[in-house]
């Protein structure tokens, strides 16, 4: 199945839950005050926020007069035009060696994520190495070598309640001896002591700068879809310890709010990078804006 088939089909409870809604908007005798309350109905429910909301009907009322648009069912594809605008930024291209640093809160599917990706890039012609730096949840070493069993990459892990940085280190000496590709590094999920995130992240920043400057070096955060806006706090407080890149948005096809692509690209100027639409090792795809709003609108 292609990108665009797996993320359309990914996105069929977003779709169901706002096409009733659009369809009522759009179907308006005229662009009056009903249109624009059916219209904000259908973007809050799905998620999208009030902040990214009002803007895009700020944007809708200013653009529908100087483009001297008459009907509700013309606007549809202005509508599309300024969603696009709110979520499409432009990612750098990767450049190997690679890191890719990946937080989270536990829970969001986050060492399952890991694996996809090592998967990806796998599937691209690449090689690639897991850092097993989660030494504090148990079972999580062990959760993570199945999903690189599955993918077919490396791992390198310590014992149970080790210093994640010398798991990180290792991994990194590893890298560089095999002139490894990509190099993924999972953390714990911790929030419930930010002073001890800080100071932990701190230390494998410090290993990593040491030992692997010249890599490009990406830092993702994961979020579960189906969160809604409680991802946006996640973000926040991740961001001022790592100063987050882009995001893993897992379980879009769980959830009918997938809005909150919208509201986090809004309220937190953070990109998507990669979006989860099944529970397959596959099913973890390079995000597409473009993509993303023609399947809502579909």
């Amino acid at each position: 199945m292609g990108f665009f088939l797996k993320l359309k089909e990914g996105l069929k409870k977003t779709r169901e839950n706002i096409s009733r809604k659009f369809y009522e908007a759009f179907k308006a005798k005229e662009l009056g005050q009903e249109f624009y309350d059916t219209l904000e109905l259908a973007l809050i429910s799905a998620d999208m926020g009030y902040t990214a909301t009002e803007n895009v009907l700020r944007r809708l009322r200013a653009e529908i007069p100087a483009k001297k648009i008459s009907k509700p069912e013309e606007a549809k594809a202005l509508l599309k035009r300024i969603l696009l605008e709110t979520i499409d930024y432009e990612i750098p291209h990767y450049e190997f060696p690679l890191l890719i640093f990946i937080s989270g809160v536990n829970g969001v599917g986050k060492t399952t994520a890991v694996g996809k990706l090592a998967k990806l890039f796998v599937s691209e012609g690449k090689s690639v190495v897991i850092a097993a730096a989660d030494t504090f949840r148990a079972a999580a070493s062990e959760q993570l070598d199945v999903w690189a069993e599955r993918a077919g990459v490396r791992v390198i892990s310590h014992s149970e309640g080790s210093d994640p940085a010398a798991v990180v280190f290792d991994t990194l000496i590893s890298a560089k001896a095999k002139g490894t590709q990509v190099i993924i590094i999972d953390t714990a999920g911790r929030l419930h002591n930010k002073k001890n995130l800080m100071e932990e992240l701190k230390k494998i920043n410090r290993v990593i700068d040491r030992e692997l400057p010249e890599a490009d070096r990406r830092n993702l955060i994961v979020l579960d879809a189906t969160t809604g806006q409680n991802a946006l706090r996640q973000v926040e407080v991740f961001n001022e310890a790592i100063e987050i890149d882009g995001i893993i948005l897992t379980k879009l096809d769980g959830t009918a709010k997938g809005g909150v692509v919208m509201a986090i690209a809004e309220e937190q100027n953070i990109p998507v990078y990669y979006a989860g639409v099944g529970e397959g090792i596959d099913d973890l795809i390079p995000f597409d804006a473009k993509d993303f709003i023609d399947a809502i609108f579909e």
